[in-house]
């Protein structure tokens, strides 16, 4: 049998891999005798054991926690469980990057809209730099409000929210200015994204989403747009 490796010999992934093992070990042994313990300094103090200059991810350590202990430890290690506490997972999404359409009538640009195609942060929507955490989920995504929602709810998942029921906010600040066309696309994809439905429009996709009530896996329980006042469509 070979000699076992030095910390030295070990690649960095093992290194992390016994990092989140030592993690794990501990909340368990503080679970078993009830007492609380503080997962960063924890998690600080593992990496340094280790020699590692970044900390474990919550995700990673989430996927590490055996079966027998996921329900005891799950819910102390939830990121930011404020988010859910009411029942309802909210996923935030972009629209589209748009030009405010005041813009084209008075030529001005209003102050508290940092971005837009005409800004510094051209590939941003109007109201946001793009580099808020929604802002950047959905440049990766290419604006794209099936993988947006796809992407979210997953990783809403990993960080140990239940996602029965979500709320959407769409952001960006000009969905209402947009063309209706786009409009019905957006929201389509985004129902279509929880149902796994294709659909043809926002009415079918509303209706699948409907028959899901009765066996939900992921169930819409509203969306609300972020508008500027002056983006906004006259009915009619």
């Amino acid at each position: 049998m070979g000699k076992p490796k030095k910390k030295s010999d070990l690649s960095r992934a093992e290194l992390m891999m016994m990092t989140i093992a030592d993690v794990i070990s501990q909340l368990v042994e503080a679970h078993e005798e009830g007492k609380d313990i503080n997962l960063n300094k924890l998690k600080t103090k593992c990496s340094a054991k280790y020699g590692l200059s970044a900390q474990p991810r919550l995700v990673d350590i989430i996927a590490a926690v055996p079966p027998h202990y996921r329900r005891a430890l799950v819910p102390k290690l939830k990121a930011k469980p404020v988010r859910t506490a009411s029942g309802i997972a909210v996923v935030a999404v972009m629209c589209k990057p748009h030009r405010c359409p005041h813009i084209s009538f008075t030529g001005n640009i209003c102050v508290y809209c940092p971005g837009g195609p005409d800004s510094d942060f051209e590939y941003s929507t109007q109201s946001y730099t793009g580099y808020e955490p929604t802002s950047m989920r959905a440049i990766r995504a290419r604006y794209d409000p099936y993988l947006q929602t796809r992407h979210r709810v997953e990783q809403l998942k990993q960080l140990g929210h239940s996602v029965d029921k979500v709320e959407f906010i769409v952001m960006g600040g000009t969905f209402m200015a947009l063309p209706e066309d786009y409009r019905d696309f957006f929201i389509r994809n985004l129902h279509d994204a929880l149902s796994g439905h294709t659909s043809n429009n926002v009415a079918e996709a509303v209706r699948y989403q409907t028959l899901m009530l009765n066996n939900p896996s992921l169930t819409l329980s509203g969306h609300t747009c972020t508008n500027r006042g002056k983006g906004c469509r006259v009915p009619g």
